[in-house]
């Protein structure tokens, strides 16, 4: 078995509860990782998901969500081995599943901050009311 670590972490400038709502959405896991099973270990609510792995992936997985000023730091976690022949280089699995991981994390970004010029505080939603009410 080789083992495979990742921990990324992405600063999205979004309601807190608008990136919990899409991490929290089963149709998006499987959007993805396509080629993992996984099971929900403990739902954190507001605060994330960690699940178990099962696939060419065996082990755990989180996504942890921190408020940090007008946004949320999206937290990813992986603790998982390999067994597959052809995945014997855990560095090259580690670093093909980061950039997928970063695509997925950039284009999440890109969709939830859509609209906001960089460097601007972020738009309030309609279920937010107020800015920075939450």
């Amino acid at each position: 078995m080789a083992g495979v670590e990742i921990a990324d972490d992405t600063f999205i400038v979004a309601a807190p509860t608008e990136v919990a709502a899409v991490v929290a959405d089963a149709g998006r896991w499987r959007l993805w990782w396509p080629d993992l099973e996984l099971t929900v270990v403990r739902s954190r609510g507001p605060a994330g998901v960690l699940w178990a792995v099962r696939g060419p992936l065996e082990g755990e997985m989180e996504i942890w969500l921190e408020p940090v000023a007008d946004g949320v730091v999206l937290h990813y976690l992986v603790r998982a081995d390999t067994e597959d022949p052809a995945n014997r280089h855990p560095d090259r699995v580690r670093d093909r599943r980061t950039r997928d991981w970063k695509r997925h994390a950039h284009h999440l970004k890109d969709e939830l901050e859509a609209g906001r010029e960089p460097g601007n505080p972020r738009l309030a939603t309609v279920k937010e009311g107020p800015r920075g009410a939450e």
